[in-house]
């Protein structure tokens, strides 16, 4: 949850083919319509599924940027110092060189950056940007080298060609990205190298003495520095450089550096230039903030466009040039605004010229919750990135190249919210609107370059799931667009996939081809490599124990082709594990007495269980919302808790581990450290939705506006519950247990009991490969149920933590309650002037009646009485449907909560609790 970087006859047949293919590719690689309002007919969208993402080179480190080469060669960095090369033709990575770069955790610097010249065929040349150090001094550098014929980088051919020092400071606003114009011109980002972790989400423009890293007006807001910049400098062959007509400021203007395209940036990232217009584009990501303040506006990512040199703003202005004010660290005093029209920096800070050059308002720009202007982009964390403008081309002979649907689109993505954007621009070059661009499929894992290569696909490197570590899921990935006929997809089903000798297996087969029209044949292969059946959904009998895997090949008319695989053991069957209790199995209670359990393990193979071999263990969750009947042990965390859920569709994981450090503490650190503090919940969903930092380092944590209270108060507890995860102490296979952690806290919490086992793997002689693991698990619910923890309402509706406008025959559901031990129910309720009957029934709103009580009405809604009936003990789990009946009866009662209890044992509590 912290924002990052802040941190595709014979005769007469083939001829049918071709004019089919002529078809589809008068759909596809026809010019895109063009208008004065816009470029593309939507109605023509190409189908998802015709784009194919491979991954080429997978496990990466912190990879940074791309560069394709004429040849399909793909060069790309990671920021630790590694430079490889995927070489298309024996599709395989090669390590090329370990830069030394000064790439301190902390500070999140090393190599950032590469690109190719645009005459890489003829010259060789490649450029890298990275951080070094000389004489002690932190500097970037931007420096040219030769690819060797023999795929190596000569180190001896070095060329500095830009250098410029950084303050070592913790914000990594570093920029780092590298491209070209159509003139050969090489522009270069850099990012503000400002602290932003102490101005509240705010403009970092603090002047005060010895704060010279908090301060983005030395950098960004000064026209005498080259950090928060995108320059554009002209290469010369001898490793020196000359500025270009055009820039910022002209040479020799005094207070000013020439080498400046665009000015007032924060950490521009991504850039890109359109290779037909030479327009700059790029993604800026901005400030934390996530509301307006007495500072001025909340925090925007942009999106940027420069058909010409320009001032974007920062520190001064945000989004659409949105005005801070002039603000004072000292005194705390709130100014002017600053004037987008005649900016003025006047921060002692600011070694160049004071009257800047009037603001330029961002292309598009969005905040953490949902944007008024561009709510398609969605709600969470920002990080935005600017990719590149795809032309296509009609004369390129690719059979992967994106269609002309695309044409002159611009792709941008956003690295927190793992999308990825076709801008579309009218014939001026002005924005139009945008699309998903492979919504469904795409799977991006935080998507950190992107690149069209030189036949028309995609390149993308993807960080991976959390900033700041070695991710397992960081790779480089190609997309294709196939434009033709589809390969079919295979997916095997089997309803017995384990068993003994001999074991026959009924396949089937759910593969499908988009091509709606083709007849699909199958090959099937059981041992070995025969095939062994062309049947759609074959019989097949294993005689011998073993693991066997199952192919399946589905093949088209013309021959494209896809394989599933399934793998079938043969020798073993399934442990049984069964958790009991003589004690009711859905409740605890406020006087718990022991909680008594035995696990039962029985395994057809096993000739004795390995008491080492069954894990036991109690879980204490702090709150559960949603549907709490028995579920499956695998199931039980995603589906007990409403926190997690919402964690694992926000931002969070990008910064946060489960158990481990990235760039944000653990979970489980943050559950330990606030484990005794009372008031932490509400502390803590205020931060998440505010934003803040200072507590886990500097790194500030992302404000999440679009969050409801109640929605942060979950994903706390969620977090909270982590620091209660089973130890390595296992249970005894029978005993009781005492349930105490719910003290004070009953009406938040649950238990969770569950046993596992994994057997020796196949009859006789153990085998590894054939060992199978089996589970159950029990989820104690308190007794007390609030009424919106009701599994399922009809006619009802929720308010608070309460159930109301409840009508005749409206009924709510608890679903797999065991009644054990249970004699009485007791409601808590009121009724302005209405009573009703209550009926429980058993498993359908008409099933047996248990239970009845007649309520009478309580004068007012504000209030509440209890009510007690007697309920029928039944064996088993059923779910139970609590019916309000009056004829003709409307707005009925609210009920707050419904009590489970055993009247001898609640009364006995009474007379305890009274002292008689």
């Amino acid at each position: 949850m912290i924002s990052l970087f802040n941190y595709f006859s014979l005769g007469s047949a083939v001829a049918g083919l071709l004019s089919l293919l002529g078809s589809w590719m008068s759909t596809y690689d026809k010019p895109a319509p063009k208008s004065p309002a816009m470029q593309v007919d939507t109605t023509s969208r190409p189908d998802e599924n015709r784009f194919t993402k491979t991954v080429l080179s997978n496990d990466l480190n912190e990879p940074m940027e791309l560069a394709v080469a004429p040849d399909g060669r793909v060069f790309f960095v990671e920021r630790g110092g590694k430079f490889y090369m995927y070489d298309p033709v024996q599709k395989k990575t090669r390590l090329l060189h370990d830069f030394p770069v000064k790439a301190v955790e902390k500070y999140l610097n090393g190599l950032l950056g590469m690109t190719i010249d645009p005459n890489f065929k003829q010259n060789h040349y490649l450029y890298f940007f990275y951080t070094i150090q000389d004489n002690g001094q932190t500097k970037q550098r931007i420096a040219r080298f030769v690819m060797s014929n023999d795929n190596t980088l000569d180190l001896a051919s070095e060329k500095s060609i830009i250098e410029f020092p950084i303050d070592l400071e913790v914000s990594a606003h570093t920029g780092g990205s590298m491209t070209w114009d159509t003139h050969g011109n090489l522009f270069i980002s850099t990012g503000d190298n400002t602290v932003p972790f102490e101005s509240n989400g705010f403009a970092p423009i603090d002047q005060r003495e010895g704060r010279l890293t908090f301060d983005a007006e030395r950098s960004a807001g000064n026209p005498n520095d080259l950090r928060g910049k995108i320059l554009r400098i002209h290469v010369e062959p001898d490793g020196s450089y000359t500025i270009p007509n055009g820039n910022l400021f002209p040479k020799g203007t005094a207070g000013t550096r020439p080498e400046i395209y665009v000015m007032g940036c924060r950490n521009p990232y991504r850039i890109s230039v359109d290779p037909v217009t030479s327009i700059l584009y790029w993604g800026e990501i901005g400030p934390d903030s996530g509301t307006d303040g007495p500072q001025g506006p909340r925090g925007y990512d942009e999106f940027n466009q420069a058909k010409k040199a320009g001032n974007y703003g920062w520190p001064y202005f945000v989004g659409d040039s949105k005005a801070y004010y002039q603000y004072d660290f000292a005194s705390k005093a709130v100014g002017p605004l600053f004037d987008p029209n005649a900016p003025v920096n006047n921060s002692p800070n600011n070694t160049g010229a004071k009257q800047l050059p009037p603001t330029t308002k961002a292309m598009v720009w969005y905040p953490y919750n949902k944007s008024d202007e561009f709510p398609e982009l969605g709600v969470g964390g920002r990080c935005a990135m600017g990719g590149p403008v795809y032309h296509f081309n009609a004369d390129m002979k690719s059979s992967t190249k994106l269609p002309a649907y695309y044409d002159k689109a611009l792709f941008m993505y956003d690295w927190m919210r793992n999308w990825v954007f076709a801008v579309r621009l009218d014939d001026q070059q002005n924005y139009q609107f945008m699309e998903r661009f492979m919504p469904a499929q795409g799977d991006f894992r935080r998507p950190v370059d992107m690149e069209i290569g030189p036949e028309g696909s995609i390149y993308m490197l993807e960080y991976g799931s959390v900033y700041g570590i070695d991710n397992e899921d960081a790779r480089l990935v190609r997309i294709d667009f196939n434009p033709g006929n589809r390969a079919p997809i295979a997916k095997i089903t089997a309803k017995d996939s384990i068993g003994l000798a001999p074991l026959t297996v009924a396949f089937g087969s759910s593969s499908y081809d988009n091509d709606k029209t083709d007849q699909l044949r199958y090959q099937w292969q059981f041992e070995g490599n025969k095939v062994a059946s062309t049947a759609a959904n074959p019989t097949y009998t294993f005689r011998k124990n073993g693991v066997y895997h199952a192919l399946l090949t589905v093949t088209d008319p013309s021959g494209k082709s896809s394989t599933d695989k399934l793998t079938i053991k043969v020798g073993n069957t399934k442990p049984q594990v069964a958790i009991a209790t003589p004690d009711n199995s859905t409740f605890f209670f406020p006087a718990q007495t022991p909680f008594r359990y035995s696990v039962a393990v029985t395994d057809k193979e096993d000739k004795t269980i390995d008491p080492k071999k069954v894990n036991i263990a109690l879980t204490y969750i702090p709150k559960v919302a949603g549907n709490d009947q028995q579920i499956g042990h695998q199931q039980i965390t995603a589906s007990y808790n409403l926190g997690k859920s919402l964690i694992a569709g926000s931002d969070c994981k990008a910064c946060h581990q489960i158990a481990a450090k990235s760039v944000g503490p653990s979970f489980t650190e943050v559950a330990k450290k606030y484990q005794s503090d009372k008031t932490a919940t509400a502390k803590l969903a205020n931060k998440i939705i505010i934003g803040g930092g200072g507590v886990w380092g500097d790194h500030a944590m992302s404000a999440h506006p679009q969050l409801s209270r109640e929605e942060a108060t979950e994903m706390v507890k969620y977090v909270f519950s982590l620091a209660n995860q089973p130890s390595d102490n296992r249970l005894p296979q029978q005993g009781n247990l005492t349930l105490k952690d719910h003290v004070g806290n009953e009406a938040q919490s649950r238990y969770i009991l569950t046993a596992s086992y994994a057997d020796k793997g196949s009859v006789g002689t153990p085998h590894p490969e054939l060992s199978l693991t089996q589970q159950d698990a029990l989820v104690l619910r308190p007794a007390k149920v609030l009424g919106i923890e009701a599994d399922e309402l009809h006619n009802i509706s929720k308010q608070g933590r309460r159930l109301n406008n409840i009508q005749n025959q409206s009924y709510f559901v608890l679903k797999s309650i065991d009644l054990k031990g249970i004699d009485q129910l007791t409601y808590h309720y009121s009724s302005k002037d209405q009573a009703a009957t209550i009926n429980v029934h058993t498993d359908s709103p008409t099933g047996p009646v248990i239970s009845t009580v007649n309520y009478t009405a309580t004068g007012d809604w504000k209030n509440f009485a209890d009510v007690s009936a007697p309920v029928q003990s039944i064996t088993g789990k059923h779910d139970l449907y609590f019916v309000v009946e009056k004829p003709d009866g409307k707005n009925l009662l609210s009920l707050d909560w419904l009590l489970f209890q055993n009247k001898e044992t609640a009364a006995n509590q009474t007379t305890k609790s009274s002292g008689k």
